[in-house]
This record gives C-alpha cells, structure tokens and sequence, in this order.
C-alpha cells in the first residue's frame, strides 16, 4: 500500500483537507451532548422554555455546520481517491502493455483483468474511506474520553477500560481478515478465468455438450470462493455485536454508578446523559473505524496483488540502436547457436539453430505441431528473448535496437486473426497512421482482401466487431496480413496466417506476395506444404531443431522429415512432378 500512496502526490490538498474538515465535523458533534447537558440541568429542570428554545437553536447549527464540514470532506476525499484510482489503473495498464509474452504468460490474462479492474477499485473505495474516517474515528474516541474526564473523573475510568478492549478486538479482527482477503482475490481470479476460458470456447463447449461438466466445475470453484468469502465475513462480523457488547457493558455502568454520584450531588442527570451520548457517540465511531478497517483489510490486499504486477519487469529491455535505414547486407537476419525455454519449462522449445538470410528472400518454415516455428519467428521482433545464441537483424543484435525502431520495421501476422472493434480503415492505420486510403486497398488487393470489402459495399468504413466476429476466419485473416503490408515493412512475417484459407486463395495470395513484396524479407510459417514449396529457402524444424535447409527440391531429396510431409499432404504423383 505504501508503494501506492504516490498515486496521491497530486492530490496533497485534497488529502489535507479531506481530514481537517472530518476533524471539525467531529468536533461540533463532541460538543452536542454539552449542549444537551445544558438544555436538561437549567432548562428542563427550571422550566425555561426560551433556554430550551435557544439551545435547540445551538444544536440545529451545530448540526448544519457539521452536515457542511461532512459533505466538503467527502468531496475532497472522493476527488483523491478517484484521481489515484484513474492515475494507478492508467500507469498499470501501461506497465502490462510493456511486459513481455514471458512475463504475461507467466501473470495470466484472467488475473491481470482482474487485478486492472476489482482490485484498484477496492484500493480506491479504501483509500476513500480512509481519507475521511483515518482522524475522525479516533479523534471522537479521544475527545469523548477526555470530555468525559471533564465531567466526572471517576465514571471516566469506565471508558479508560472499554477503549482499550473495544481497540483490542478491533485489532484481532483485523489481522484474522486480512490473510483471507488475499484468498478470496485470488479465488476470485481462479473464478474468472473459469468464465474467460468457458465464454471463449463456447462453441467447444456446446459441441461436444460439455455444458453440465462446466457448470459443475464452475459452481466447485464458486463454492470454494463462497467459502473463503463467508468465512472472512464471519469473522468481520464477530466485531459488531463483540463491540456492542462492551459499549453496553459501559453504558450501564455508566447509568448504574451516575445514579449513584447524582443521588450523591456529585453529578447532575444532564451531565449523566451527557456521559451516556459520549459512550454512543464512541459506538458510532468505532463502527465507521470497523468499516474503515473492513474497507483497507481489502484494499491493503488487493494493493499488494497491484504492487506484485507493478514489481514485475520485463524481461526483455529496449536498446538505444536505431534501424539503419541504408543498410545493405548479405545476410538480412541471421541466427547464431540459438535455444529458447520457456519460463520454468524443462526442456527447449528450440535448439542451438543456425541459418542466415539474404535480403528480398521468400522463406518458408514447415514443421509438426509443437516443432518450435512460432517460437523461431517470434525471436526476430523479440517477442521473447533467447536464451542461448544471438539473433542478429540488419547487422546487428536484436538486443541492441530500440524496440520501437526494431518493430517498426517488422510486420507480423499471427494465425489467431486479432481485429479490434471500429471502421476496417481504423484496424489498417495500426499498421501505418499516416497511410492512405489507396495504399490500404493496395495492401488489400495484395493479401486478397479487396473482394471482401466490395462485397460488404462499406468501402473502409466496415464496420469490424469486437474481436472481428462478424467476420469469418478467412476473412480476419486476409484483413490482418493487408495490416501488416500497409506497414510496408522490411521484414515481413506470416506466422500460419493463411490456415483458414482455401487452396486456391492460398495460391493467389502467395503469388501476390512474390509479385508485390520484393524489396521485402518474408517469412512464411506453415504446415503447408504448397505454402513453401516455391520459396527461396525453405527451413524444417523437428522437436525444435533445424533438420532440414533448402529448396523444395533438395530437401525432398536430402530431409526424411520433409519426404514425410510431402508424402503426407500430396500423392506420390504430384509430390515428384512439384
């Protein structure tokens, strides 16, 4: 929580004077029960109704100046709280979007959704709370303590007493509550990712009619967090009646030994209750100080999940090197003895590869499933850092460039299509701000999207739904490959992007690729054979080792791994004629 409090920096006064205005508020109510005092010993008693009159004026204002201290406090202190609510959600935000793929594959999605969202709003309503309750709670404790002391020394030992234990169970709750409210967060994160992963796969869900397995595993780990959540507030509730308990304990005690000093004439019945209002007002303070305690156990909590996100740095650290814009080397991109694990993973995605690559080259990389072609292609922007070897661009380490520079000139299409919701010329302009509308049909004609959008009759204007889902799978992907080209870039990466499409899209978009992007370096992940047949070169990855390198031809010759593939997609026919 302390890591957090510079969030308030720019809101000093309204954290000053949040508290101050509470504080006066409190002390126009520390004077009521004089008042009251008053209006019984000489005004009740005397039979003076313009002395009742007059002190119920008194207590009308007191109770007006307190109403306007307390609505000036709230104000201030909502205007804080909502400030480093806005600035920390904003400043997390940034800090997931510069992570690594290492870091966020390690956090998980569901957790930093809910960490972005439920957690900085609990931080918020605690720091809320704490801003106007922090010195008003005590301060009435105090103040009815030493006000009382002023009345009657003797009956003031009863609220010597009672504080203490009213401040020792307070205290107790307290450290029970805040482990678990740690538990009841995570359990709420283990909840959403529950409801992520089932919404998401929603149609696996239903075609396979796992419906009732779902609800069940889902209602187990609701139940789990129900039980986390009831017993938190079983304990947070063993505070209210503990502390009433106590108040009323004192309050006729307080009764018992004041009819005593009164039938006595040590005290007056005003000054009895006057004594009995400051042991209430005590109650009322103690309750809001409980709330306020209940408020920061959960913002303490879920400042320290922020603070963990916080404290997580990305792996993967920008250099200071720009790209050289007139460059002109043999080898555009090429890599030295490079391996790459993954976090805690024990074994190697890739391997100790080596190849090189000449500028304005088509490349093709094929391979099984989990053969490690993602992981190769996704080291060239450095996405995720080597472990081992170097990976060199343009003469140099991809370690030494700026990142912005590095990806700048790198255009990546992956095969899960991603769109964002808004018009399709907003999604183009990710890829260059600047570029027109006929560069982006350009790019469209060129990964065989343009028909799409003359069929829609939209023009640029189409409008993309979240996540593109009024779009088929063929469609997102021909729309994220012209995105990539609108960047115009000098390394261009195709990272199984073309799996929706048919044979004969396939086919055209390939040929547009070599027609159109010749100045570009392209990289063509696929499990295709046709789709790397006709490369320059062609790598084959095998349990994330480089067993094959060459021309369609050499390696059907020289690569058993590549024979199997051409044997396992195209017929004996057609694999000796290509």
């Amino acid at each position: 929580m302390k890591k957090l409090l510079r969030y308030l920096k720019n809101y000093i006064k309204e954290s000053i004077i949040g508290p101050l205005f509470k504080m006066l508020e409190a002390s126009f109510e520390l004077f009521v029960p004089l008042v009251m005092a008053q209006m019984i010993d000489v005004g009740i008693v005397r039979g003076d109704t313009g002395y009742i009159w007059q002190m119920g004026a008194i207590l009308v204002g007191l109770g007006v100046l307190g109403l306007v201290c307390s609505l000036t406090a709230q104000y201030f202190a909502a205007k804080a709280s909502v400030g480093m609510g806005t600035a920390l959600r904003h400043d997390l935000f940034a800090h997931i979007g510069e992570l690594s793929y290492a870091e966020l594959d390690q956090v998980g999605t569901s957790t930093l959704i809910t960490r972005v969202t439920s957690d900085i709003n609990q931080v918020q309503a605690g720091v809320n709370l704490f801003l106007r309750l922090f010195l008003r709670s005590p301060f009435i404790v105090v103040g009815a303590f030493v006000m009382s002391f002023s009345i009657s020394q003797k009956l003031s030992l009863i609220f010597a007493i009672a504080i203490p234990l009213l401040a020792l169970v307070i205290y107790g709750v307290m450290l029970l509550t805040i482990p678990l409210q740690k538990k009841v967060q995570a359990g709420l994160d283990q909840v959403l990712q529950s409801t992520r992963e089932n919404l998401s796969g929603i149609r696996v869900v239903r075609a396979f009619r796992m419906q009732r397995q779902e609800r069940e595993e889902f209602e187990e780990e609701n139940r789990a967090l129900l039980a986390l959540q009831m017993l938190s507030g079983r304990l947070s509730a063993l505070l209210n009646p503990v502390t009433y308990v106590i108040v009323n304990v004192a309050t006729i005690a307080i009764v018992w030994y004041g009819g005593r000093e009164v039938y006595a004439g040590h005290l007056t019945r005003g000054e009895v209750v006057a004594l009995v209002n400051y042991m209430s007002q005590i109650l009322l303070a103690l309750v809001a100080l409980f709330n306020l305690i209940v408020a920061s156990t959960k913002a303490f909590a879920s400042a320290g999940r922020v603070s963990e996100v916080l404290e997580v740095q990305s792996s993967i650290v920008s250099g200071e090197a720009k790209w050289n814009e007139d460059i002109d080397l043999a080898e555009l991109v090429s890599f030295k003895n490079v391996s790459l694990t993954y976090g805690s993973a024990k074994e190697a995605s890739i391997c100790n590869i080596s190849f090189a690559v000449r500028k304005g080259q088509f490349v093709g990389i094929i391979g099984g499933t989990g053969s490690g072609k993602s992981s190769l292609v996704n080291l060239i922007p450095r996405l995720y850092d080597v472990t081992e070897g170097c990976v060199y661009v343009a003469g140099r380490d991809v370690k030494e460039y700026d990142l912005d520079s590095l990806r700048e000139r790198i255009g990546v299409a992956e095969q899960k299509a991603v769109l964002f919701k808004g018009t399709l010329r907003e999604n183009m302009q990710m890829g260059n701000a600047l570029v027109t509308d006929e560069e982006i049909y350009r790019a469209l004609e060129i990964a065989q999207a343009k028909e799409i959008v003359e069929q829609k009759g939209e023009g640029l204007d189409l409008h993309i739904s979240q996540n593109g889902r009024n779009l088929s799978g063929g469609q997102r992907q021909r729309f994220i490959i012209a995105r990539a080209l609108v960047k115009k870039p000098d390394i261009l990466i195709l990272d199984d992007s073309t799996s929706a499409l048919d044979f004969a899209t396939d086919a055209r978009l390939r040929k547009a690729l070599v027609e159109h992007t010749k100045q570009m370096t392209v990289f063509v992940v696929s499990q295709r054979v046709s789709s790397v047949m006709n490369a320059d070169k062609i790598f084959v990855l095998d349990d994330g080792k480089l067993v094959g390198e060459g021309t369609h031809e050499v390696l059907r010759q020289s690569c058993e791994v590549y024979r199997e593939i051409c044997h396992s997609q195209l017929d004996e026919e057609v694999a000796k004629d290509a």
